[in-house]
């Protein structure tokens, strides 16, 4: 009988990957976490980081780029009241451990409460019961780097077969291997290792003079292996090559008040720009989100049911812990239409009377955690996606989002169309190009008059940028009929 070998926890790997080789132990740890919680602070954390980050660039057939670099390093931070002491070193040692204590001490024991006591005892450690949505696997070295340069170049043959009229391509393909370990002194033990791919293809067409864009990609937490034999990506070619015809062929977009019907996916990011973002605990508890104070009111239609989830197998989003040790979760942030909650990381939840929800995020140990967004998604309606577009008389049908700015304070967002048509009598008609949509977040929510039965998740590309921090996170809703939205056009 064959024997069964255990895979190595999460724990162990971080241990003999970040700890051991810095000649640190469990004592080590402790006596730094004392040396914080010495100056009369609420908390006192460690995280520890250690990523390799691998990336292939083609263009028209030429390897372009091709970088694999290591990054390691340690975070600090001291919290007391409302006031955070943080200090990093990008070295590894009992040393840079103890000046980033003595740093982030120094910064906030001025925001310690006058009655807290010097030297609190700091909790046992406790087991913490973490999820497995993800694989401890390294992703990069589960495909040789030549295989890696070949896939790309077919892709660029398969791109190529599909229309003469393709002028450039470009793919790319990343693959990341991150190991994190957060301890507090509040009796927080956990680590994570975190795999992490992608692929990208842009393609550029030009017919009479002019030249269109198309651009598409997929990932998530595998690895490079399992993404090149993922039948899907074999179709990211046909999806690159139809984004940039469909472009070639767009009249102008007309302008003004109208229905607009949102499809499924990738259109999420509205929903994660103009609703997720304001639903963070930090703007909440500032008074500076427009769904401030308002836990219990009805904010949006009651079709509408919003979560952050970050609990979802293998996508681009999902952790097991959030980068201060706390299991994720599926949090229910809007329910049919009344608001429920908010995003909350530790620090925000303590000061708001509230339950940390899993949202802790940083984007690397040089980085101060926030309550961030992982899985940010509209949950399914009663229609037929056909049905919602018949009951159109006349609106724009979006289908891709390009760039876009919100006002996190009021909501008020712009976002660009790199893919709409126009809905005619019921039916989706003529491309057109450079339509933008306009309005707020909560307006858009409570004028939703139909919601899709078709759920879907974007392919797993989605970047948020926050205070200069840029993190993996992932969005989706169903098809979504709203009335009376304001486009702006060039027709």
């Amino acid at each position: 009988m064959a024997a069964v070998l255990k895979q190595p926890d999460a724990l162990d790997i971080a241990r003999l990957n970040i700890l051991e080789p810095a000649g640190l132990d469990g004592a080590a740890l402790e006596k730094i976490l004392g040396l914080i919680k010495s100056s009369a602070v609420d908390e006192g954390e460690l995280y520890f980081q250690l990523a390799r980050d691998e990336s292939w660039s083609l263009e028209d057939g030429i390897v372009k780029d091709g970088t694999h670099s290591i990054d390691q390093g340690v975070g600090v931070r001291a919290i007391a009241g409302e006031r955070t002491g943080f200090a990093y070193s990008d070295e590894v040692s009992m040393a840079a451990l103890e000046e980033a204590a003595r740093a982030t001490r120094a910064i906030a024991r001025h925001g310690a409460r006058p009655n807290a006591a010097a030297g609190q005892a700091i909790e046992s450690r406790r087991p913490l019961s973490a999820h497995s949505l993800y694989l401890p696997t390294d992703p990069i070295v589960t495909v040789a780097d030549a295989d890696k340069v070949a896939f790309l170049m077919e892709l660029d043959r398969a791109t190529r077969r599909l229309d003469p009229r393709v002028r450039q391509v470009m793919a790319s393909l990343a693959g990341i291997y991150e190991i994190v370990l957060v301890v507090n002194s509040n009796g927080t033990c956990a680590a994570d290792v975190r795999p992490l791919v992608r692929v990208n293809i842009s393609v550029i067409l030009e017919a009479d003079g002019r030249r269109e864009q198309g651009y598409v990609g997929m990932g998530g937490r595998y690895t490079i292996a399992e993404l090149l034999k993922d039948p899907a990506v074999r179709d990211l070619p046909r999806q690159a090559v139809h984004a940039a015809a469909v472009n070639l062929e767009a009249v102008p977009s007309p302008a003004g008040t109208m229905t607009v019907v949102l499809a499924g996916g990738w259109p999420g990011v509205m929903l994660h720009e103009a609703v997720g973002h304001p639903l963070e605990g930090d703007f909440n508890r500032k008074g500076t989100s427009t769904f401030s104070g308002r836990l219990g009111e009805t904010v949006a239609s009651p079709l509408c049911t919003v979560v952050d989830d970050g609990t979802l197998a293998r996508r681009r989003g999902s952790l097991n812990i959030d980068d201060e040790g706390t299991p994720t979760q599926c949090t229910t942030l809007i329910e049919k239409g009344v608001l429920r909650g908010y995003m909350q990381d530790r620090l925000n939840a303590r000061l708001m009377g509230m339950q940390p929800t899993g949202n802790g995020r940083r984007e690397s140990f040089a980085h101060i955690t926030l309550p961030r967004m992982t899985n940010t998604y509209m949950l399914p309606g009663p229609h037929d996606p056909e049905e919602i577009i018949r009951s159109v008389k006349k609106g724009l049908y979006a289908v891709n989002f390009g760039g876009g700015q919100v006002d996190t304070t009021s909501g008020k967002f712009v976002f660009s169309t790199s893919e709409a048509y126009l809905i005619e009598a019921g039916r989706v008609t003529r491309p057109v190009k450079g339509a933008s949509l306009i309005g707020s977040g909560p307006e858009v929510l409570q004028r939703v008059t139909m919601l899709g039965n078709d759920l879907k998740l974007d392919a797993g590309v989605g970047n948020c940028g926050k205070e200069g921090q840029t993190i993996p996170v992932g969005v989706g809703q169903p098809t979504m009929k709203v009335e009376g939205l304001t486009v702006g056009g060039t027709g």
